[in-house]
């Protein structure tokens, strides 16, 4: 049977392309053509009623990281506001924090447990 082999892209509406574009490549390192490092994906739909993530988003994108605490440090010092909950790491499953982009889209940082 055939079937997809990975992401190919993530594509979603912006106010402004450009400016938005310069952010995630300023903060995140993800420019527009991105050769990522292989690794775990996650492909999971959720119910309408999570509370996972803002009720008025349709998605949620998140980035596997090499090390959170520094890109945390790194973007406090840029401004940029980060959530982080207990809860949410384990040594199972890793760690993990959020933070919105300029237009209000929630993205989730993981770093994975160490193997």
């Amino acid at each position: 049977m055939a079937q997809a082999t990975g992401i190919g892209g993530v594509f979603f509406r912006s106010g402004d392309t450009e400016a938005l574009a310069k952010w995630y490549e300023t903060h995140l390192g993800v420019p527009g053509f991105w050769e990522q490092e292989a690794g775990m994906t996650v492909f999971a739909p959720f119910r309408r009623e999570t509370d996972y993530f803002p009720p008025d988003k349709q998605w949620m994108i998140n980035f596997r990281v090499d090390d959170l605490t520094t890109l945390m440090a790194d973007l406090k010092q840029a401004g940029i506001a980060i959530e982080t909950r207990a809860e949410w790491d384990t040594p199972e499953t890793g760690r993990f924090a959020r933070i919105h982009d300029p237009e209000g889209n929630p993205i989730e940082l993981w770093e994975p447990p160490a193997s």
